[in-house]
């Protein structure tokens, strides 16, 4: 069988890292490309942390091109703590001096619209970050969109629940400007993993120190990344996602990534058209589901709702066990 062909959108913190080696450990998976884009940390940290990654799991080969460092429209507001001011938890101190040579000279979003205009029809773009990079693709090409296979976005919410603001989650709080661009211009086929869907398909924490404690480089690199990052504290969390959600593991962009590698993981799925909010103190960023076709529009989109959580540890599981036997 053909592999799936995959670019994958990030702007690295510790949970795009956990997705970004899914993708690496799943066999029917071929990685074109890994964009990087501003959000958990600024760009160029971002790049470091692509490239660390992909050193870890011994990927080296993926190609890594440096994107958008700052939103469509408003000022960069960087939330600096949420996964440490690296994005990977403030613990890694040998940096490579020489990363930057090891990065392509061509812009993110110039290759992410060459690689699918050579493709078309065949990649599936797995958007972990903030969406400026597709909103900036679709500006330099309109027909980029239906040159693409499918569209996988960790992003939004369903509920008007926010991690980052009232109302808002992180990924499109970031650029609301180009969520919107992006969920009224890709026509493709679009499946967006909400925030709330990942916290309320949480797994538990006794099955994260399981997955910490493998005994895998790939392993023993999360546990590092996290030891130190309140995100992944069960204490810290008490006051924050549990007062929605309860208590639980949540590796956010991994859902995403999941259901593309396996449409299986995905049980439930509200089938609607959506908008972002771009105006309002509160409300800026949220995604709002039209369900009674208010909007009068013509293109819906799937939003998770329901996953198999045991199908979906696994993936997580296999994601620590490599590098592996080649």
């Amino acid at each position: 069988m053909a592999k799936k062909l995959m670019i994958i959108d990030t702007d690295c913190g510790i949970d795009d890292a956990q997705a970004i080696m899914m993708a690496l450990a799943a066999p029917n998976v071929h990685i074109l490309a890994v964009t990087c884009v501003f959000g958990n940390a600024a760009v160029d940290n971002v790049c470091q942390n692509v490239l660390t990654v992909l050193s870890v799991c011994e990927r080296q080969g993926i190609p890594v091109f440096r994107g958008s460092a700052v939103p469509l429209v408003t000022v960069y507001d960087h939330i600096q703590d949420h996964f440490g001011s690296d994005g990977l938890g403030d613990v890694i101190k040998d940096k490579d001096p020489k990363w930057e040579e090891k990065i392509q000279k061509e812009h993110a979003v110039n290759a992410m619209v060459r690689l699918v205009s050579e493709n078309q029809n065949q990649v599936s773009l797995v958007a972990l970050g903030p969406l400026t990079n597709l909103a900036l693709a679709v500006r330099l090409d309109p027909h980029f969109p239906q040159k693409l296979k499918d569209l996988y976005i960790m992003g939004g919410n369903m509920e008007g629940k926010g991690n980052v603001r009232l109302c808002g989650e992180f990924n499109f709080v970031m650029d609301p400007e180009s969520a919107y661009v992006v969920l009224e211009e890709f026509l493709c086929q679009t499946f967006i993993a909400t925030w709330e869907f990942s916290c309320r398909n949480a797994l538990t924490w006794e099955f994260f120190e399981e997955l910490m404690n493998q005994d895998a480089p790939a392993a023993r690199f999360m546990k590092m990344i996290t030891s130190k990052c309140w995100a992944y504290s069960k204490e810290a969390m008490k006051n924050k996602r549990d007062i929605y959600f309860g208590p639980g593991f949540v590796s956010y962009d991994s859902y995403a990534m999941a259901a593309c590698i396996d449409g299986s993981v995905v049980t439930e799925s509200v089938e609607c058209p959506v908008r972002v909010e771009l105006q309002g103190s509160m409300a800026r960023g949220m995604m709002v589901l039209d369900r009674t076709d208010e909007l009068k529009k013509s293109h819906s989109v799937s939003v998770f709702s329901k996953c198999d959580v045991a199908r979906f540890g696994q993936l997580l599981m296999e994601s620590l066990r490599q590098p592996g036997i080649k």
